[in-house]
């Protein structure tokens, strides 16, 4: 097929099948996450992922048998152009098919692949991360959490903390140290295994912004079955390393296919205030404004341009660290850009002066503040760009 015809026929295809709130904004209340325990406030959530994911357009990359669509890369640029066309909202978010599956993709061995792919690509399991521990988070090698054999199982015991979404969350990939005499980097593996496993306790942590999307994780004699090792044992830091990559071009930008998340920032001010509003008349403040949408344009353009140079090898290189680094300080003055066009109604934290919408604003705006925090700080990425992309010497 024609790449027009695919553009034709997808164009077609999600005029029909894109339900008209999927058009609309995308709100916390409606994140479609997915999951075991996934509930829909709109039933229009649900529709749209079942139907992206029986078309295979919730991971169109990935093969069909994993539950894809099995794109190129210019036929999903295709659907991510029709979907921004529609301002469509994504169908399914998380770790799933920005982290994990993509991992699974490289490193899962065929069983594996065949268990969990499938299952992240109809948002049937919710996954969450097992990384950073209480005293080991830019410095992750040091982590402490153990597995120890016992026949055809690990026993797992420690603490995780700033696990996002583990609340929530039906399966963990989790870091473990299954040799403690060894180098730290080469004493570490990769398991996966269920949250419902007994032992496995949960305890959200409140943010300024007012909501607990991380949790502290606790393992108590975690029993998971050895087959459930992605990789060798003690071959798990070239896996971890990986997915951060996949990670940081996720956060910085990389992914996800909704239009929405394009969605710029005059547009935002508009819905919000309205066009005649004197702050947007500001000669000053129109100028920031069009200064943002270049550099979100350009940045964009960055990052498609090196996605596309990177398609023989389909993985992220640690190029995604000046990715994560400049799409993250990006959104953070985006919010202080909000910040300065709606004033004081963006300082509110309830009651009848404020709409729906400004209050929105001031908790995004806050959580805001931990982007460049997760997925390694900004000062991580400094190092890794050093190091690994310019080749400075220590």
């Amino acid at each position: 097929m024609s790449l027009s015809s695919f553009k034709e026929q997808t164009r077609t295809w999600l005029e029909a099948n894109c339900p008209p709130s999927m058009r609309t904004p995308l709100t916390d209340a409606e994140h479609p996450g997915g999951g075991r325990r996934a509930s829909y406030s709109n039933p229009e959530t649900k529709v749209w992922l079942e139907r992206m994911a029986a078309k295979g357009y919730t991971v169109p990359t990935w093969p069909k048998e994993y539950g894809g669509a099995n794109l190129n890369s210019a036929e999903a640029r295709v659907l991510r152009e029709e979907l921004a066309r529609i301002k469509a909202r994504p169908p399914l978010l998380g770790m799933g098919i920005s982290m994990i599956g993509p991992a699974l993709l490289e490193f899962g061995n065929e069983t594996q692949k065949a268990e969990h792919l499938p299952k992240i690509a109809s948002g049937e399991i919710w996954w969450c991360q097992g990384y950073s521990e209480p005293n080991s988070g830019s410095d992750l090698a040091s982590l402490q959490t153990k597995a120890e054999a016992d026949g055809d199982e690990y026993i797992i015991n420690g603490q995780k903390v700033w696990t996002s979404g583990a609340d929530k969350a039906d399966w963990i990939y989790c870091l473990v140290r299954t040799d403690f005499d060894a180098i730290k980097q080469n004493g570490i593996s990769f398991l996966l295994f269920d949250m419902a496993s007994p032992g496995v306790s949960v305890k959200p942590i409140k943010l300024i912004s007012g909501s607990s999307p991380f949790c502290e994780t606790f393992f108590v004699d975690v029993r998971v079955p050895k087959t459930n090792m992605v990789g060798g044992l003690n071959e798990g830091w070239p896996i971890a390393k990986r997915l951060l990559q996949y990670e940081r071009t996720s956060i910085g930008g990389g992914g996800g296919t909704g239009g929405q998340r394009a969605r710029s920032l005059s547009d935002m001010a508009i819905d919000i205030i309205g066009l005649q509003n004197s702050k947007l008349a500001e000669p000053i403040l129109r100028d920031e404004i069009i200064q943002q949408s270049m550099t979100n344009r350009a940045f964009g353009l960055t990052v498609r341009r090196s996605t596309e140079e990177s398609k023989s090898t389909k993985a992220p290189s640690f190029v995604s660290s000046m990715f994560k680094l400049y799409g993250t300080e990006q959104n953070k003055k985006r919010f202080e850009l909000m910040l300065k066009i709606l004033g004081g109604q963006m300082l509110g934290w309830e009651g009848d002066g404020f709409s729906k919408d400004d209050l929105t604003q001031t908790r995004a705006w806050l959580r805001s503040k931990a982007n460049s925090i997760e997925g390694g700080t900004s000062e991580v990425q400094l190092n890794i760009i050093a190091k690994r992309v310019l080749n400075l010497p220590d």
